[in-house]
């Protein structure tokens, strides 16, 4: 291979890696931003694998954005910011890669006046659609949780600890 051709590739390389890094801050900016249809526009059209802990699983993007809109977007009382990070993508030929991200997560809820604080480990898989990347397969898995409860004097109480409480825990907080 000439050197032309290899310094080519590499950039390649590395225009592909930062088209992936652009897609993954889109769809979490997208997720803090209640807008369903960048998030959907972020997924293959047909076929898309998402899984993530606590939820059902999909096997197209269009049920994973009803769930987001119905918990998120048409809530005006939880307000979310999901920071990816630490991103390791591997190249898997010209037009397929897949990623490991780390996700830290914060969840406000004004009505029930509680904080969640979770991170997690996104596995992810792209492919190259009519010159885009697009996520074809995410899948989500936890790793520590924390939710807090706020009084209306401001006093904080954990409520849940490493899992996520069961449901009705606010009644008994």
């Amino acid at each position: 291979m000439s050197n032309i051709a290899e310094l080519e590739q590499r950039l390649r390389a590395l225009e592909d890696i930062n088209a992936i890094r652009e897609l993954k801050a889109r769809y979490l900016r997208a997720c803090d931003r209640k807008q369903p249809d960048v998030m959907r526009d972020c997924f293959i059209e047909h076929g898309a694998i998402i899984e993530a802990d606590n939820f059902p699983s999909f096997n197209d993007r269009e049920g994973w954005v009803k769930v987001f809109t119905e918990l998120a977007v048409n809530n005006p009382n939880v307000m979310d910011t999901h920071h990816g990070q630490n991103p390791q993508i591997t190249l898997k030929g010209p037009d397929a890669a897949s990623a490991v991200w780390d996700l830290q997560f914060t969840q406000i809820n004004l009505k029930e006046r509680t904080v969640v604080n979770l991170a997690g480990e996104y596995r992810d898989e792209y492919v190259r659609h009519a010159g885009r990347w697009l996520i074809s397969s995410q899948k989500f898995r936890q790793t520590s949780f924390l939710m807090r409860i706020v009084s209306e004097d401001g006093q904080e109480k954990v409520v849940a600890l490493g899992k996520p409480p069961a449901a009705g825990f606010i009644e008994n907080a």
